[in-house]
């Protein structure tokens, strides 16, 4: 810091200073804080884990050239992507974050591997950035296998292209359209040598979106693709680039797996509760929202995941920390209400603002295992 210019008099300047001097070096304590949470990785297939429950893979699997990635708590950011290959062909990787299993790489506390028959819902939401300058789609990859498996490749893959620039287009060739999810879809179905692949593609760009893999999935099913007897994997969602790619981002993400139970599967009842209360007003809104610990077991560090719906934008909070600011956000307690213990609950609040109509997330999940709602 440099001298300030001014001398400072009496007992109220010197507080003053004193207290734009802490302010400054809390901000400082901020900002190293955030580096120090994110992690860059270059190696080809370098992963690492965020929030306790995702991992955040470089995926370089098509090309020699260098690509490093940036993961934060939230996502990741590519931050080089040398080279470029034939749009004709495959892309050169896949950066991306999941929740599942990949060649073995299974995200902490997943549900998955899942057989698809005891899924009732698989929420996720993703908020992406865009670039310009490179050829790449960005897209959700939905693995599902006739076993349980955690390691290669599995039979059938669904990929959910929320965008696409330059020439490239997915394997195999154009089935027809297609209603899933509340919105309207181009259908591709092809091989790629290793397994099936069943493609949407949305006709204009999507940035953010909240939905249910189950719905994709059913359609795999429906198609002949899959059975009801598979297992989803995994659920992944990143950006397949052909050309360049440094700026491509996930923002946010969030994804997770109600099979009736936690983690482990169809056991029993949903171990957490969620009431979300909500004041609304042209423009913005307040909640109130209340999470029940219904297990047998203290919750420390709890951590509860939910999607806000497009438009959405957490301007402020209390008794919990909640960020990003939209898209896939995760809230997280306090030092003074970091435990829930069974039967007990924790309630904290946060205001935003919103375009269009107002609506409520649609799901949420604590320590990745989803809560019932009420």
């Amino acid at each position: 810091m440099r001298p300030s210019q001014h001398h400072v008099r009496g007992a109220r300047g010197l507080f003053g200073a004193l207290l734009a001097s802490l302010a400054t070096l809390a901000a400082l304590l901020t900002t190293t804080s955030a580096a120090q949470a994110d992690t860059a990785i270059c190696e080809q297939f370098g992963s690492t884990t965020i929030q306790g429950r995702y991992v955040v893979q470089n995926n370089r699997w098509g090309t020699a050239e260098a690509q490093c990635i940036n993961a934060t708590d939230s996502g990741f950011r590519v931050t080089r992507a040398d080279g470029s290959v034939p749009t004709n062909g495959a892309p050169k990787s896949y950066p991306s974050v999941y929740n599942g299993c990949h060649y073995t790489n299974c995200s902490p506390g997943t549900a998955l591997p899942a057989q698809l028959s005891t899924v009732s819902s698989a929420p996720t939401a993703i908020s992406y950035t865009y670039v310009s300058d490179a050829v790449y789609d960005a897209a959700y990859d939905i693995w599902l296998d006739p076993t349980p498996r955690t390691d290669g490749v599995n039979r059938t893959e669904i990929m959910v292209w929320f965008n696409k620039v330059g020439p490239v287009q997915p394997v195999g060739s154009q089935v027809g359209s297609a209603s899933v999810a509340g919105r309207q879809w181009q259908v591709w179905s092809g091989n790629n040598g290793s397994n099936d692949v069943l493609s949407f593609v949305a006709p204009s760009a999507i940035t953010s979106w909240n939905f249910d893999v189950m719905d994709f999935a059913r359609q795999a099913v429906a198609r002949g693709l899959a059975q009801n007897s598979w297992y989803l994997t995994s659920v992944q969602a990143g950006f397949e680039p052909w050309q360049n790619g440094t700026g491509l981002a996930v923002t946010s993400f969030s994804s997770t797996v109600d099979t009736g139970g936690g983690p482990g599967g169809p056991s029993g009842p949903a171990a957490c509760a969620v009431t979300y209360a909500t004041n609304v007003w042209p423009g913005g809104f307040t909640a109130d929202v209340t999470v029940t610990n219904t297990g047998s077991a203290p919750v420390d560090g709890w951590r509860l995941a939910f999607a806000l719906p497009a438009g959405q934008r957490i301007t402020s909070s209390w008794n919990a920390t909640v960020s990003p600011a939209s898209g896939a956000v995760t809230a997280s307690g306090l030092p003074y209400n970091a435990q829930i213990p069974p039967g007990g609950k924790v309630t904290f609040g946060l205001q935003g603002t919103y375009s269009g109509s107002f609506a409520e997330p649609g799901g949420f999940s604590l320590g990745g295992a989803a809560c019932a709602t009420a």
